[in-house]
């Protein structure tokens, strides 16, 4: 009688979930989402639970406090929200149902106009960001910049460094580091099963000694837009230098705690304590809606307190000659990247923060609005229908 209970139950609970989920069980539902110190990202069974707090209790990193005042959302729904996608005419929960997601959110001017979360996750859950946290990096390369705490975009990062004198990351500028143009031999779909045992995940990790050593080049700096971990770990290290501590603790008290983060954040590191700052920030939906907002903001939080400045915000959305290589059509042929944002239009009014298996934070400038989208997996045809979405949200 037990064993057919339980087989009844698993049948109902199999009966609740898409047409994906329902064969396989590939995202360990039936087993209560479990975690797992041996995965890092590739097994599906063991990403809900790992992406939404699991990595926290098997990877080094440090806790960004939040403060005590926190900026508050208000709750006003849009009731009926619809977007068309192809031919067809369809509901955010409509989207939820087909595609592995683990969080949406939807928000302008401290407005929430839709939220959910599936695969049994909670509002009070850190959810992981992979490549987003190069947007948070960038966020504190503009603040070091309006505090004179680095002196211009355009120097090379051995000012800062002196150690890396001569090497190639040492001898590239700011800016071509978070434009990912420092010219470095480096494949990302190849080489970070060299990097990330060196840097993050192995005995001894050391992210300082990994950019060191990286000195192969394919071309000069600031020719061609080449995806890869090393520049934003390069202007992690600066950072850290400049601000005299961890980055964790200088975005605590420099960006998290002034744009009014609700929750604390964590920040994967290596075995000495610096962050993966390429990678490994999560932190709750609505704080990743904050961010989002502080961007279309002008650098402003949602209460109007100034956090980073116009200038920055200007910088990333903007493209001069020594950016010519990410320009949009450049960096991809339907996309630009500047500052360690992505950017859907020319002229700079869609940044976006993306990464791995389909975290995104989507920012419209013109009308404010910030969607947010966490994830298990990046198969399928699912950007192009959020994009449909995001666009039909800006018209709300």
């Amino acid at each position: 009688m037990q064993h057919r209970r339980a087989f009844l139950c698993a049948g109902l609970a199999m009966a609740g979930l898409p047409a994906w989920a329902q064969t396989d069980d590939r995202w360990g539902a039936l087993r209560g989402y479990p975690e797992s110190r041996s995965s890092f990202e590739r097994l599906p069974e063991f990403r809900v639970g790992n992406y939404s707090g699991g990595h926290e209790r098997y990877i080094r990193h440090n806790t960004l406090r939040a403060g005590g005042r926190v900026v508050g959302w208000n709750d006003t729904p849009a009731n009926d929200f619809r977007y068309r996608s192809g031919l067809s005419s369809k509901t955010p929960d409509a989207y939820l149902a087909q595609w592995p997601v683990t969080g949406l959110l939807i928000a302008r001017d401290g407005n929430i106009l839709f939220e959910r979360y599936r695969f049994a996750r909670q509002p009070s859950m850190r959810l992981q960001s992979w490549s987003m946290a190069k947007s948070v990096t960038s966020l504190l390369l503009g603040i070091c910049l309006d505090r004179g705490l680095i002196a211009s975009l355009d120097d090379l990062a051995s000012r800062y460094l002196p150690e890396l004198g001569g090497t190639l990351h040492g001898e590239t500028s700011l800016r071509h580091l978070a434009n990912m143009c420092s010219g470095a031999d480096v494949v990302h779909a190849r080489d970070n099963a060299i990097l990330y045992p060196g840097a993050l995940l192995g005995r001894d990790p050391d992210i300082a000694r990994t950019v060191a050593g990286w000195n192969r080049r394919s071309e000069a700096a600031g020719q061609r837009f080449n995806y890869n971990e090393l520049g934003a770990l390069t202007l992690g290290m600066v950072m850290r230098r400049v601000t005299g501590g961890s980055l964790s603790s200088f975005a605590e008290r420099a960006l998290w705690q002034p744009m009014g983060a609700e929750a604390p954040a964590t920040w994967f590191t290596d075995a000495r304590g610096a962050e993966f700052n390429s990678i490994g920030f999560a932190a709750r939906l609505r704080d990743w809606a904050r961010l989002g907002q502080l961007v279309a903001h002008r650098g402003r939080s949602l209460d109007g307190k100034a956090v980073v400045s116009d200038a920055w915000i200007s910088e990333c959305t903007s493209w001069s000659e020594a950016d010519h290589a990410v320009r949009v059509g450049r960096a991809r042929l339907t996309q630009g990247y500047k500052a360690l944002f992505w950017h859907a239009r020319a002229d700079g009014s869609r940044p976006a923060m993306h990464g791995h298996h389909g975290q995104r934070v989507f920012i419209d400038m013109p009308t404010r609005t910030v969607l947010v989208q966490t994830a298990v997996d990046q198969q399928g045809a699912w950007e192009p229908e959020l994009l449909d979405m995001f666009d039909a949200a800006t018209r709300v």
